[in-house]
């Protein structure tokens, strides 16, 4: 999550070039003690090791057990599968114990004529838990154009939100509810949201930072509400000029309303790994803010890295500290790429039963209090990703493409997606032949 609450200005917070990144953010920086987290200091089951990553004997053995041969491709349009238990982690390509061919297909999805059940005997093996299905959060239209400096027209908004729903995305948030003196992008949220209050097929939630905001929010015609909270006091403080505790107390006056109009609330829960003013957060201070939330009634809490630091060697004791007080289920994650860590964090989310993944068409969005972060993990990336694990999101990707394509081309840059420069490559390439 990046600025969901009123920005003070980056004056007010200390410059992270000053501080040591690497020693503050590693993974073993913030490694819980066995006592802390009851998962001890190697997530590898059956493992343990020091903080000190000392674990290379034990994963030496590990991926000699778990990856006994190597893939040899021909090349990139079509190869043999020669080994016994190989195998490509594509929706329809996979070998184990059998030789076939590998092709790329027209749809720019990798495929074969292997076995489905090698398929699910493959994934159950090495990728234990992963829902069979994966609802997207899409917080572009909020959390991604909320940092621009030029002011986003109200139609290329509603015309965004438009193709993102056409998409197939079920989620959609549509705008924020904040004072215009703050977020000047988001001063149209009335206009917007009654521009797309009457579209189908998606729920469209919008960002209520107070009573206010949520009065204002119901008045223009939102069904869906969303509240915020900082995992970090001192950030807390410099975003919202309040306390931990005193903005839940807002959040509480919030839920209420909400509950006498049955209008669902979600929670967000920012800066859940690390914080630009404190470093790294215990997992402890994250599990007791996203309790809260979701004792005040919030219907999903959503944990955001909202600087992007997190590695799976950090989300994954946050999400067992949360996982302990709040169901897996009511749980969702956030992540932004700074680090290039959002896929993997993803991954180790769905592993561990997570089933909600916010995410930003075409990468949108970044955090204006820690210089250098990067915005969300793009939609598309997420989509490709899911495809290949073979799990089911209902989300066209050829649609979602043309949506992040569309704003792109708005602001003037290329898009943040991975997936979509990669295909949108291929396709021109295919042209020319």
């Amino acid at each position: 999550m990046s600025s969901l609450e009123e920005p003070l200005g980056l004056d007010k917070l200390p410059s992270l070039s000053n501080i040591d990144m690497l020693q503050r953010f590693s993974s073993s920086a913030c490694r819980p003690r066995v006592n802390d987290s009851g998962m001890g200091n190697c997530w590898i089951e059956g493992r343990s090791c020091s903080s000190s990553n000392s674990c290379n004997e034990d994963y030496e053995e590990y991926t000699r057990e778990a990856f006994p041969c190597k893939r040899q491709t021909r090349n990139m349009f079509q190869g043999d599968c020669l080994t016994r238990r190989t195998s490509s982690l594509g929706r329809n390509h996979i070998v184990h114990g059998s030789v076939c061919d590998s092709l790329y297909l027209p749809d720019h999805q990798y495929g074969s004529q292997c076995n489905d059940n090698d398929i699910r005997n493959i994934t159950n093996k090495f990728l234990k838990g992963i829902p069979k299905f994966v609802k997207i959060v899409e917080v572009g239209p909020r959390d991604g154009l909320q940092n621009e400096k030029n002011i986003v027209p109200t139609a290329i908004k509603v015309e965004l939100i438009h193709r993102l729903v056409s998409s197939g995305l079920t989620v959609v948030e549509a705008t924020s509810f904040v004072s215009p003196k703050w977020v000047p992008q988001l001063s149209d949220a009335r206009d917007v949201m009654e521009a797309v209050r009457n579209v189908e097929g998606s729920s469209l939630p919008v960002l209520t930072p107070n009573l206010k905001g949520f009065e204002a929010a119901v008045a223009a015609g939102a069904k869906v509400v969303a509240i915020f909270a900082s995992a970090s006091e001192s950030f807390s403080k410099s975003n919202i000029n309040c306390s931990i505790e005193e903005s839940l107390a807002r959040y509480r006056a919030v839920a209420l309303a909400a509950k006498k109009l049955s209008i669902p609330v979600r929670g967000y829960v920012s800066c859940v790994v690390g914080c630009p003013v404190e470093g790294p957060i215990p997992p402890a201070k994250v599990a007791y803010v996203a309790k809260e939330l979701y004792d005040m009634g919030c219907f999903e809490i959503s944990l955001g890295d909202t600087i992007g630091v997190g590695t799976p060697g950090t989300v994954i004791p946050m999400l067992d500290a949360v996982m302990a007080v709040v169901p897996v289920e009511k749980l969702a994650v956030h992540f932004h790429d700074t680090y290039g860590q959002s896929l993997p964090n993803i991954l180790v989310s769905l592993q561990m039963g997570i089933s909600t993944v916010d995410s930003s068409v075409a990468g949108l969005g970044g955090c204006p209090y820690a210089k250098g972060a990067s915005g969300n993990v793009a939609t598309e990336d997420v989509v490709y990703m899911l495809n290949g694990l073979g799990v089911k999101t209902n989300v066209d990707l050829g649609k979602l493409m043309l949506a992040g394509e569309f704003i792109s081309k708005h602001l003037g840059r290329p898009s943040g997606s991975k997936t979509a420069i990669a295909l949108s490559r291929v396709t021109a390439d295919a042209s020319k032949i």
